[in-house]
């Protein structure tokens, strides 16, 4: 019984001992592969660097042969640098070579585009030319036209004489601003021409040469006959007996007999005969005393 305890303690401690020994072979194996991976990281390192530095050396002795024109790439050979710098040469003559025909035909177009501003700056003075030729003569025109009113204008311009319809007294005056006493309405009023005494029956003249312009019964001064004259005149011979003598439209020369005095004026029926005579201009009544001769 005791002989087998001991035994199985001696299995017991074998086992451990082989376990511990296998452990520690274990661990130094992983430390021999750690080391040696150190070592070839750090070879690996040196050689990338002794590389780099080959790499540019071989770049400034290329610079230094072919004016200085090589590529700096690591790992490029001189025959590379040497066929990169006349690729480069033949990309550059050509560059020149399309920027020079690119600057021939933008002369080109240049020298179109100015011949067609010639062209466009030529018609453009033609119409300006055109345009001002037509003005002169429209202003022309018109400057004619405008001196031919004007001597329309003088030529219509007459002057004129007028003269007393009758011979008579002038009873009442011109009051168109002053008021006079009337008889016939027992107020004062106004008074737009002029009362010459004269007979019934008296035959009445046309104070200056025109037109009958109308031949009327007014409900104020009685029958009327009205002239037009030049110059926008007119003359009114009111409170007639008789138009007999013409008819409107017809044209009268100074002097012309024109009707007879009488006393149909309803506003002056309380006064002697007399002929009531107005004129006017441009159709405003004026005083007759200024324009009878």
């Amino acid at each position: 019984m005791i002989r087998d305890t001991r035994n199985k303690n001696n299995f017991n401690d074998d086992f451990g001992n082989k376990i511990i020994k296998y452990a520690s072979i274990g661990v130094a194996i992983l430390a021999v592969i750690v080391i040696g991976l150190l070592i070839y990281g750090k070879n690996l390192n040196d050689e990338v660097k002794q590389g780099t530095l080959s790499g540019e050396q071989l770049a400034s002795i290329v610079n230094n042969t072919e004016n200085k024109t090589a590529s700096t790439d690591m790992g490029k050979t001189v025959e590379e640098a040497k066929n990169e710098i006349n690729n480069t040469a033949n990309e550059t003559n050509t560059t020149n070579v399309s920027n020079n025909a690119n600057t021939v035909n933008t002369a080109n177009t240049t020298n179109t585009t100015n011949s067609t501003n010639k062209v466009l700056t030529t018609t453009a003075k033609d119409s300006k030319t055109n345009s001002t030729t037509q003005n002169t003569a429209t202003e022309n025109k018109t400057t004619e036209k405008t001196e031919s009113n004007t001597n329309e204008n003088k030529a219509q311009v007459v002057e004129l004489n007028f003269a007393k319809p009758v011979e008579g007294e002038i009873v009442k005056d011109f009051a168109k601003e002053n008021l006079i006493f009337s008889e016939t309405l027992q107020e004062w009023t106004v008074h737009t021409g002029i009362d010459i005494k004269a007979e019934k029956t008296t035959v009445v003249k046309s104070a200056e040469a025109g037109t009958v312009k109308s031949i009327k019964n007014d409900p104020r001064y009685g029958l009327t006959i009205v002239v037009e004259h030049a110059n926008g005149f007119q003359t009114v011979y009111s409170n007639l007996l008789t138009s007999e003598f013409v008819v409107e439209g017809e044209k009268v020369e100074k002097g012309q007999s024109l009707g007879t005095v009488g006393n149909t004026a309803a506003f002056e029926i309380a006064d002697e005969p007399h002929l009531h005579f107005e004129i006017l201009k441009d159709s405003i009544q004026v005083d007759p005393n200024i324009y009878l001769k």
